[in-house]
């Protein structure tokens, strides 16, 4: 981890939070902010009662609950990972009008015990679908593995850009 993780320029204004604020394990919280994820103009989710999962030097990841996605445009692949709090991960396929795009969203099946509130819930990865927070576009955490959601309320640096791996 760098010894100074917030850059100059980068301390928290008015309405801002730093990542390096959130906690290690992970920390889960429920939050009303309004969430949308879209694909080529397809809605496939919508919330207003997501679970934000904010951990040390990543923007924050929304957990959706099944009933707020459009399960029928997803597809369960073979993909696994294994985080070491919440446990083994599954991910899913988008397909719309036939169209495949692949690893868009996971889930936690059966989380470890500390994250069991996650479990039924879908995650997306800004980096393949437009994704909003309150109407404002997000910008997506740098990296293939992460998910973190980017918006103008967050400082960083954020993991998952060069040099980032041992933060």
């Amino acid at each position: 981890m760098p010894d100074e993780p917030v850059e100059p320029g980068t301390e928290p204004g008015p309405g801002q939070e730093s990542v390096w604020d959130y906690p290690r394990p992970p920390a889960v919280v429920k939050t009303e902010r309004h969430l949308v994820v879209e694909h080529q103009g397809v809605l496939v989710a919508e919330t207003r009662e997501a679970l934000k999962v904010m951990e040390t030097s990543s923007p924050p990841t929304y957990y959706f609950a099944a009933r707020d996605v459009n399960t029928e445009l997803l597809r369960r692949n073979p993909h696994r990972t294994l985080c070491e709090w919440k446990g083994r991960a599954s991910y899913y396929d988008l397909v719309v009008e036939g169209a495949a795009v692949e690893d868009v969203a996971w889930s936690y099946p059966d989380p470890t015990p500390d994250y069991r509130t996650l479990r039924g819930r879908f995650a997306f990865y800004p980096q393949k679908l437009d994704c909003s927070v309150d109407g404002e576009h997000v910008v997506a955490q740098k990296g293939a593995f992460y998910g973190g959601w980017i918006t103008s309320d967050l400082v960083g640096p954020f993991k998952g850009g060069p040099d980032s791996g041992s933060w």
